[in-house]
Protein backbone atom coordinates (compact mmCIF):
# COMPACT_ATOMS: atom_id res chain seq x y z
CA UNK A 1 0.00 0.00 0.00
CA UNK A 2 1.35 3.01 -0.75
CA UNK A 3 2.12 5.79 1.95
CA UNK A 4 -0.48 9.04 2.21
CA UNK A 5 0.59 12.22 0.75
CA UNK A 6 2.33 14.73 3.30
CA UNK A 7 -0.60 17.19 4.12
CA UNK A 8 -0.41 20.65 2.57
CA UNK A 9 -0.30 23.73 4.64
CA UNK A 10 -1.43 26.91 3.14
CA UNK A 11 1.21 29.43 2.24
CA UNK A 12 1.81 32.83 0.51
CA UNK A 13 4.97 34.75 -0.85
CA UNK A 14 5.19 38.38 -2.14
CA UNK A 15 7.89 38.91 -5.07
CA UNK A 16 8.85 42.90 -4.07
CA UNK A 17 9.73 44.82 -7.09
CA UNK A 18 11.51 48.12 -7.86
CA UNK A 19 12.84 49.87 -10.62
CA UNK A 20 15.92 50.78 -11.44
CA UNK A 21 17.98 52.09 -14.55
CA UNK A 22 19.09 48.61 -15.47
CA UNK A 23 15.30 46.75 -15.26
CA UNK A 24 13.46 45.24 -12.94
CA UNK A 25 15.30 44.24 -9.44
CA UNK A 26 13.56 41.83 -6.55
CA UNK A 27 14.24 42.06 -3.24
CA UNK A 28 15.81 38.30 -1.91
CA UNK A 29 16.31 37.04 1.12
CA UNK A 30 18.41 34.64 2.54
CA UNK A 31 16.82 31.90 4.99
CA UNK A 32 19.08 30.89 7.72
CA UNK A 33 19.81 26.82 7.23
CA UNK A 34 17.79 25.71 9.61
CA UNK A 35 13.99 25.17 9.11
CA UNK A 36 12.00 24.81 5.77
CA UNK A 37 13.90 26.16 2.74
CA UNK A 38 17.38 26.31 5.20
CA UNK A 39 19.87 28.21 3.25
CA UNK A 40 17.86 28.99 0.47
CA UNK A 41 17.45 32.93 -1.44
CA UNK A 42 13.44 32.92 -1.10
CA UNK A 43 10.91 35.96 -1.32
CA UNK A 44 9.58 37.10 1.79
CA UNK A 45 6.52 34.97 2.94
CA UNK A 46 5.68 31.75 5.24
CA UNK A 47 3.00 30.10 6.17
CA UNK A 48 -0.76 31.45 6.89
CA UNK A 49 -1.72 31.38 10.18
CA UNK A 50 -4.85 31.30 12.11
CA UNK A 51 -4.55 35.27 13.12
CA UNK A 52 -4.27 35.64 9.20
CA UNK A 53 -7.96 34.27 8.80
CA UNK A 54 -11.68 35.77 9.64
CA UNK A 55 -14.67 34.07 9.67
CA UNK A 56 -15.89 36.13 6.86
CA UNK A 57 -13.12 35.51 4.36
CA UNK A 58 -14.88 34.41 0.43
CA UNK A 59 -11.83 32.15 0.06
CA UNK A 60 -8.44 31.19 0.72
CA UNK A 61 -6.67 34.46 -1.63
CA UNK A 62 -7.98 36.77 1.02
CA UNK A 63 -6.02 35.40 4.07
CA UNK A 64 -3.31 34.78 2.14
CA UNK A 65 -2.82 38.62 1.05
CA UNK A 66 -2.94 39.21 4.87
CA UNK A 67 0.06 36.59 5.79
CA UNK A 68 2.17 37.85 3.01
CA UNK A 69 1.97 41.59 4.07
CA UNK A 70 2.81 40.52 7.61
CA UNK A 71 5.73 38.46 6.49
CA UNK A 72 6.98 41.29 4.54
CA UNK A 73 6.93 43.24 7.59
CA UNK A 74 8.54 40.66 9.83
CA UNK A 75 11.30 39.19 7.52
CA UNK A 76 12.09 42.44 5.57
CA UNK A 77 10.44 45.61 7.38
CA UNK A 78 8.65 46.72 4.45
CA UNK A 79 5.11 47.23 4.51
CA UNK A 80 1.76 46.94 2.20
CA UNK A 81 -1.14 46.73 2.03
CA UNK A 82 -3.42 43.80 1.05
CA UNK A 83 -4.90 45.44 -1.86
CA UNK A 84 -1.48 46.09 -3.00
CA UNK A 85 -0.76 42.55 -4.16
CA UNK A 86 -1.66 40.73 -7.39
CA UNK A 87 -1.98 37.07 -7.50
CA UNK A 88 1.01 35.98 -10.07
CA UNK A 89 0.52 31.80 -9.54
CA UNK A 90 -0.28 29.06 -6.66
CA UNK A 91 1.98 26.15 -6.15
CA UNK A 92 1.63 22.76 -4.43
CA UNK A 93 4.53 20.62 -4.19
CA UNK A 94 4.87 16.82 -4.83
CA UNK A 95 2.52 14.62 -2.81
CA UNK A 96 5.97 12.80 -0.88
CA UNK A 97 7.68 16.25 -0.19
CA UNK A 98 8.45 15.68 3.64
CA UNK A 99 7.07 19.63 4.18
CA UNK A 100 4.73 20.86 1.92
CA UNK A 101 3.18 24.31 1.46
CA UNK A 102 0.56 25.23 -1.17
CA UNK A 103 1.56 28.33 -1.67
CA UNK A 104 -0.03 31.44 -3.43
CA UNK A 105 2.44 34.19 -4.83
CA UNK A 106 1.64 37.88 -5.23
CA UNK A 107 3.77 40.60 -6.73
CA UNK A 108 3.69 44.17 -5.46
CA UNK A 109 5.65 47.44 -5.95
CA UNK A 110 8.22 47.65 -3.10
CA UNK A 111 7.10 50.27 -0.06
CA UNK A 112 9.74 52.81 0.35
CA UNK A 113 12.08 52.41 3.36
CA UNK A 114 15.22 50.52 4.07
CA UNK A 115 14.92 46.74 4.34
CA UNK A 116 15.74 45.04 8.14
CA UNK A 117 16.37 41.49 8.23
CA UNK A 118 16.47 39.90 12.03
CA UNK A 119 19.71 37.87 11.87
CA UNK A 120 18.17 34.67 12.74
CA UNK A 121 15.34 33.83 10.36
CA UNK A 122 16.58 35.72 7.58
CA UNK A 123 20.49 36.16 7.30
CA UNK A 124 21.39 38.13 4.18
CA UNK A 125 19.15 40.33 1.58
CA UNK A 126 20.00 41.36 -2.04
CA UNK A 127 18.35 43.64 -4.61
CA UNK A 128 18.93 41.97 -8.25
CA UNK A 129 17.33 41.50 -11.51
CA UNK A 130 15.70 38.05 -11.92
CA UNK A 131 18.25 36.80 -14.88
CA UNK A 132 20.92 37.82 -12.31
CA UNK A 133 19.93 35.72 -9.64
CA UNK A 134 19.30 32.72 -12.06
CA UNK A 135 22.66 33.54 -13.23
CA UNK A 136 24.14 33.26 -9.74
CA UNK A 137 22.00 29.80 -9.05
CA UNK A 138 24.08 28.13 -12.13
CA UNK A 139 26.79 29.74 -10.58
CA UNK A 140 26.70 27.68 -7.44
CA UNK A 141 26.33 30.96 -5.81
CA UNK A 142 22.85 30.88 -4.14
CA UNK A 143 20.40 27.99 -3.77
CA UNK A 144 16.45 28.61 -4.93
CA UNK A 145 13.67 26.26 -5.06
CA UNK A 146 12.00 25.12 -8.77
CA UNK A 147 8.65 27.69 -7.80
CA UNK A 148 11.40 30.49 -7.15
CA UNK A 149 13.29 29.95 -10.17
CA UNK A 150 10.53 29.89 -12.56
CA UNK A 151 8.89 32.98 -11.28
CA UNK A 152 12.05 34.91 -11.83
CA UNK A 153 12.29 33.11 -15.38
CA UNK A 154 9.06 34.63 -15.82
CA UNK A 155 9.72 38.57 -14.04
CA UNK A 156 12.83 38.20 -16.72
CA UNK A 157 10.79 38.48 -19.69
CA UNK A 158 9.51 42.44 -17.96
CA UNK A 159 11.34 45.84 -18.33
CA UNK A 160 9.66 47.62 -15.55
CA UNK A 161 7.62 47.52 -12.49
CA UNK A 162 4.77 48.47 -14.33
CA UNK A 163 4.82 45.67 -16.81
CA UNK A 164 5.30 42.95 -14.08
CA UNK A 165 1.89 44.80 -13.17
CA UNK A 166 0.00 44.10 -15.90
CA UNK A 167 1.81 40.68 -16.79
CA UNK A 168 0.26 39.79 -13.44
CA UNK A 169 -3.59 40.99 -13.92
CA UNK A 170 -3.62 39.09 -17.26
CA UNK A 171 -3.08 35.85 -15.74
CA UNK A 172 -6.51 35.13 -15.11
CA UNK A 173 -7.03 32.41 -14.30
CA UNK A 174 -3.75 32.23 -12.93
CA UNK A 175 -1.39 29.55 -13.55
CA UNK A 176 -1.56 26.40 -10.88
CA UNK A 177 1.63 24.44 -10.67
CA UNK A 178 1.02 20.79 -9.08
CA UNK A 179 5.12 19.69 -9.22
CA UNK A 180 5.78 16.31 -10.12
CA UNK A 181 9.62 14.92 -10.24
CA UNK A 182 10.86 12.71 -12.96
CA UNK A 183 14.44 11.75 -14.42
CA UNK A 184 15.59 12.57 -18.05
CA UNK A 185 18.72 10.08 -17.89
CA UNK A 186 20.81 11.59 -15.13
CA UNK A 187 19.30 14.97 -14.64
CA UNK A 188 16.23 15.38 -12.15
CA UNK A 189 13.20 17.21 -13.94
CA UNK A 190 10.09 18.66 -11.89
CA UNK A 191 7.08 18.61 -14.47
CA UNK A 192 3.91 20.13 -14.15
CA UNK A 193 0.33 19.80 -15.99
CA UNK A 194 0.91 20.39 -20.30
CA UNK A 195 3.85 18.10 -20.32
CA UNK A 196 3.22 15.06 -22.03
CA UNK A 197 5.64 12.87 -19.13
CA UNK A 198 3.51 14.74 -16.16
CA UNK A 199 0.88 12.26 -15.66
CA UNK A 200 3.51 8.89 -15.31
CA UNK A 201 5.91 11.11 -14.00
CA UNK A 202 8.34 9.55 -17.15
CA UNK A 203 10.69 12.28 -18.09
CA UNK A 204 11.47 10.40 -20.52
CA UNK A 205 7.99 9.97 -22.68
CA UNK A 206 8.25 12.28 -25.70
CA UNK A 207 5.91 15.21 -26.81
CA UNK A 208 4.89 18.63 -25.44
CA UNK A 209 6.79 19.96 -22.57
CA UNK A 210 6.51 21.90 -19.23
CA UNK A 211 9.23 21.28 -16.99
CA UNK A 212 12.51 22.31 -15.20
CA UNK A 213 15.64 20.57 -16.25
CA UNK A 214 17.75 20.68 -12.95
CA UNK A 215 20.65 19.78 -14.81
CA UNK A 216 24.10 20.11 -12.90
CA UNK A 217 25.49 23.22 -15.26
CA UNK A 218 22.47 25.09 -14.96
CA UNK A 219 18.92 24.81 -14.94
CA UNK A 220 16.29 25.18 -18.24
CA UNK A 221 12.95 25.59 -17.73
CA UNK A 222 11.10 24.64 -20.90
CA UNK A 223 7.66 25.05 -21.57
CA UNK A 224 5.86 24.08 -25.33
Amino acid sequence: MSEAPTPVRPAATVVLLRDEPGGVETLMLRRSSKGAFGGMWVFPGGRVDDDDRTDDDPDDEVPARRAAVREAIEECALRLEPHELVPFSHWTPPPETPVRFATWFFVARASDGDVLVDGHEIHDHAWLSPREVMARRDRGEVDLAPPTFVTLHDLAEAGTVDEVIAMAAARRPIPRYETRFGRGGDVQVCMWHGDDGYDTADATVGGARHRLWMRPDGWVYERS
